[in-house]
């Protein structure tokens, strides 16, 4: 055992943390969970690796897996489009993890489909559009809701990239706050948290003391410290999890993804949590989009859906004398499945919406019926 050094004792508690660690054998207790998933089989491992010498809709350009032009004066990256299944033993969570895309994303975009077994000659949502979450344009932005991280590369101005997450289910919530990377760790150890070694013993099944790197260590093979107790960005041995609400508060990547992010991403980069459950935004061709994801429980106080939306759009509209129809906003928050609804614009259902002039009395807003 490496035992931490006298000079390491007197220096703050976050700086002797990241040198004692840089001394120390990669050991991490964070703050992940097991999940029940199955393991992701051989077709999509596969395929994740083909996908990276792929051109598909979600590679624009030749851009690498998760990267797209940052619009200068526009809020939308990406496109949403339709695939054929090809392979019979492919599953939906395997087309995900190919198209970069997460459990709930896929699910959502095609709730008639098998997820084990949607069947050779099925067409498939890729639901790859997103609107930007709205917070500053720097480091990496996780929005917690949408199950989705955002980095906003400092070397790469024009560029930004997007991956799916897993986030800290009800009970192991993942904080929103502002934090930022500390030290990165490769092919880590993992020393289960005590709430995991608690449960365990209940069970009668008490947990290792540490797991070494390998197949069974849930961190994966790439672990970013965040400077938050306990919490990391990390890879996983389960990755059909990927896009759900399953870790005890640390952010799950796919394999692939970590590995990329690990290599580019500087040491002290902020990290924005934030909880965006809807969104707003305008496409290129002067297009009003919303987005709502289902708002988790934890975060319900905080704000009332359906008067931060109205705040939202009418911040992207103050500048526009444009009649919107706010009652679709109302069906968005009440049916939050991750669809993207053109509000105003070219893309914009052809009819005449009813002026609303909403003074920010959430009462007569509530009364708006589609």
């Amino acid at each position: 055992m490496i035992k931490s050094a006298p000079f390491l004792r007197r220096l703050p508690l976050a700086i002797g943390a990241m040198l004692a660690a840089s001394l120390a054998p990669p050991l991490l207790a964070d703050s992940t969970g097991e999940n029940e998933n199955p393991t992701l089989s051989d077709t999509a491992i596969e395929s994740a690796k083909i996908a990276a010498e792929e051109t598909t809709p979600e590679r624009p350009n030749g851009l690498p897996r998760g990267q797209f032009h940052l619009p200068e004066t526009a809020d939308i990256i990406g496109e949403r489009y339709t695939i054929t299944v090809k392979d019979h033993e492919e599953t939906l969570i395997d087309i995900a993890r190919r198209h970069n895309i997460g459990f709930e994303e896929i699910r959502m975009a095609n709730p008639d489909v098998s997820l084990w077994v949607p069947g050779k000659g099925t067409e498939v949502v890729i639901p790859s559009r997103y609107i930007l979450p709205p917070a500053p344009r720097e480091g990496v932005v996780i929005n917690l809701s949408e199950l989705r991280l955002y980095y906003y590369p400092a070397d790469k101005p024009g560029i930004v990239e997007t991956y799916p997450v897993s986030v800290g289910r009800e009970e192991f919530a993942t904080p929103v706050g502002v934090t930022r990377t500390t030290i990165k760790v490769k092919d880590p150890a993992w020393s289960p948290p005590a709430s995991m070694r608690r449960e365990a013993a209940e069970r009668g099944d008490p947990p290792p003391e540490i797991v070494p790197p390998g197949p069974d260590n849930p961190l994966g093979e790439h672990a970013i410290l965040l400077d938050m107790p306990s919490y990391l960005i990390h890879g996983t041995n389960r990755p059909d999890g990927v896009g759900m609400r399953v870790s005890r508060g640390c952010i799950r990547m796919y394999p692939e993804d970590i590995e990329s992010l690990y290599e580019r991403l500087p040491s002290g980069t902020k990290v924005n949590l934030i909880d965006a459950p809807f969104k707003a935004g305008w496409a290129k061709d002067g297009t009003l989009f919303v987005q709502s994801f289902p708002q988790l429980e934890e975060n319900m106080d905080s704000f009332e859906p359906l008067l931060n939306a109205f705040k939202q759009v009418s911040a992207k509209t103050e500048e526009a004398d444009i009649n919107v129809d706010y009652a679709q906003i109302k069906r968005a928050i009440e049916d939050p499945d991750g669809d993207m609804i053109a509000l105003y614009g070219p893309q914009a259902p052809k009819k005449e919406p009813v002026r609303v002039e909403w003074d920010g009395d959430l009462f007569d807003a509530l009364k708006l019926e589609g």
